[in-house]
């Protein structure tokens, strides 16, 4: 299981536009957030193990921030064409059994994980009320099999900081997880 980490896309930058399909097809867009106090986008797919790791403890961060007006939105961009376990069908089961209180949305050409600059999965992208980054990076220090509890504490401390309009710690810790399922480039041949 070879770590990939999050590029940290810099701070400040505005939250990119998307128009996605959760798996039963109905349409969200990001402009659905504006006016929202924050804005939490998160990818994530099925099968990683760094997802499900967090996977409780990220639906329950979730569902008690939203209640505090937070908007969640979570993405998974992986090929589901190679990866049959993230397609949308998938998806549908998924948010029943770990209980997602928020969107789950498919990037099927993966344009949005590129103009996140997302890399891995998990990977947290924080907006203020402004819809500015300000905060990438991991949920907490929790990993598969490194003893560590599933705590949000990262999330949790930049979440509390952008709700009461103070700036969250610069001390930022990128999120590390299964690379994004990139689709291969189909290559043209003569003939």
């Amino acid at each position: 299981m070879a770590e990939t980490p999050s590029t940290m896309l810099p701070l400040g930058t505005t939250a990119p536009a998307f128009r996605l399909h959760d798996p039963h097809g109905k349409l969200v867009s990001s402009d659905q957030f504006k006016g929202a106090p924050a804005l939490l986008v998160a990818f994530i797919c099925n099968h990683c193990p760094y997802v499900r790791n967090i996977r409780s403890a990220f639906a329950n961060l979730a569902s008690e921030y939203q209640a505090r007006g937070v908007a969640v939105v979570a993405i998974s961009s992986n090929d589901a064409d190679a990866y049959p376990d993230d397609g949308r069908e998938k998806m549908a089961e998924e948010i029943q059994l770990a209980g997602y209180t928020f969107p789950y949305l498919y990037d099927e050409n993966q344009s949005v994980a590129k103009a996140y600059q997302a890399a891995c999965t998990p990977d947290f992208f924080l907006f203020d009320k402004d819809q500015k980054l300000a905060y990438r990076g991991q949920f907490d220090g929790s990993r598969p099999n490194n003893g560590r509890p599933a705590t949000g504490a990262d999330m949790r401390a930049a979440l509390d900081a952008v709700l009461a309009g103070k700036p969250v710690s610069a001390d930022q810790k990128p999120s590390v997880g299964c690379n994004i399922k990139w689709k291969k480039e189909k290559v043209q041949t003569a003939g």
